[in-house]
């Protein structure tokens, strides 16, 4: 199919000059000859590129405000800006806005193809890639047998037939979104959008556009995370973060299922399911003044709480091995020879929980496929650096050193249990053969250091 060019400059020579260079190399080519004609044709129909003069005809406006258009349709397609008497301040400004290149006049007929037909490649490896992600993460699957996860993943199935509104609460990286994105999947809309908007990374002033959207006065459209989600579900990432005064119009928006853009007069109906994730206690941020309590109990309908990986490490074994498969697959390599006995991976504390183990075996996988078990075993004591270890341990040695004989080996043998079971997964069984002691003498010993296994 061929490729489409959307020229826009107000020169009819250089216009004309463009238009003749990219037909004969077969792509398809439309033009615009002012400001106003450009904005009719990208709302008519976005082209695989664009190539925009910086100053046309409006004093007002200039081809920087159509390559914001541009982005606020597709960030995907590629812009070309050209001009022949631009600042390099202008220029270095219309790369920071997205523009893929910025071509000063006059220019070669080998440079403008050349910049096109990289900028079509670039688009392409970007979409490929969204389309790729977009993929992994729907099959990555919720892993693990701990009664923590059997029990998220029950919920999954019983909301599975639900409308009802789910707030996802767990530390970073323990696959809040994974989580949201299986409950749609295993909905009534999961042929519909699925929409997230990262409450955490917006700017104070932005919420309310990424929400509601914006109208313009020349008739242009932004369409915010409400609009885009319509007869989907939409995913609020840390929803705590918020600002007290836009919650108000969140909440108003649960009630009525309608909103009206900013600067907009109409309103515009939605029909959503909201599924909310934070990292946060809402609860406590409720009586603590910074959440509002009417809008924390209509998010909460349904909670879901996700464990840390620390609480959970009974899961790591399985988690390796499925991560292991996966990026091995998909980086076309043969699987690391990881050790799943580490006593790193069960005393680590794994403050990105899941997602950093993830990194973790990417990493392996990509580095180290072929390396031995030794030297991966290495990389993990590495990477989950053993000085913070070895220097908790001084520190509770020393502690040792101040306290009676008793008291001192107590210490010792707790922290001496609590590694070999978070190193056999919980199993009371496999512990006490491993450190030889009889079980029922390990259940009495583990009681009365007050130890109650792996929670």
């Amino acid at each position: 199919m061929y490729k489409e060019v959307l020229v826009i400059d107000d020169n009819p020579d250089i216009r004309f000059l463009i238009c003749s260079i990219l037909e004969e190399q077969n792509f398809k080519v439309r033009s615009a000859a002012n400001y106003d004609q450009a904005v009719l044709e990208i709302n008519k129909r976005l082209p695989d590129l664009a190539i925009i003069d910086i100053k046309l005809d409006k004093p007002d406006r200039d081809g920087i405000d159509l390559l914001k258009l541009v982005n606020q349709k597709n960030r995907l397609i590629p812009v070309i800006m050209i001009s022949g008497h631009a600042t390099v301040a202008i220029a270095v400004e219309a790369i920071r806005l997205g523009a893929y290149e910025f071509i000063e006049k006059p220019f070669s007929k080998e440079k403008i193809i050349n910049y096109v037909n990289r900028g079509l490649e670039s688009a392409a490896l970007k979409k490929e890639k969204d389309i790729i992600e977009n993929k992994l993460f729907h099959s990555f699957e919720l892993i693990g047998k701990s009664p923590a996860i059997l029990k998220v993943k029950k919920i999954i199935d019983k909301l599975s037939t639900s409308e009802s509104r789910v707030l996802i609460s767990g530390p970073t990286g323990s696959g809040k979104e994974l989580v949201a994105r299986k409950i749609h999947k295993n909905s009534s809309r999961t042929k519909e959008p699925f929409v997230i908007i990262n409450a955490a990374l917006l700017k104070e002033k932005t919420y309310e556009k990424e929400l509601f959207g914006e109208e313009f006065e020349d008739g242009n459209i932004s369409f915010g995370s409400l609009e885009r989600a319509n007869r989907g579900t939409l995913l609020i990432d840390e929803v705590s973060e918020i600002p007290f005064e836009t919650q108000a119009n969140v909440l108003r928006v649960l009630i009525d299922q309608k909103f009206k853009r900013v600067n907009g007069s109409k309103d515009i109906n939605v029909n959503i399911r909201l599924i909310s994730s934070t990292s946060k206690n809402l609860d406590t941020l409720v009586k603590e003044g910074k959440f509002r309590e009417d809008l924390y109990h209509r998010l909460n309908v349904m909670p879901v709480e996700l464990a840390s990986l620390s609480s959970r490490t009974e899961d790591i074994p399985l988690l390796i091995e499925y991560f292991k498969s996966k990026l091995s697959e998909i980086n076309g390599v043969q699987k690391p020879d990881i050790d799943i006995k580490n006593d790193s991976l069960y005393t680590y504390n794994w403050p990105g929980n899941v997602r950093e183990l993830r990194n973790l075996v990417e990493r392996i996988t990509i580095l180290s496929s072929n390396e031995s078990k030794q030297k991966i075993n290495q990389v993990i004591d590495d990477v989950l650096n053993p000085s913070s270890k070895v220097e908790d341990n001084k520190n509770i040695l020393e502690q040792s050193f101040q306290s009676p004989l008793k008291e001192a080996r107590e210490n010792f043998e707790k922290e001496y249990l609590i590694t070999q079971l978070k190193k056999h997964h919980g199993n009371i069984s496999k512990t006490a053969d491993f450190i030889g002691m009889e079980r029922s003498a390990l259940h009495r010993k583990l009681k009365s250091l007050g130890i109650k296994g792996l929670n």
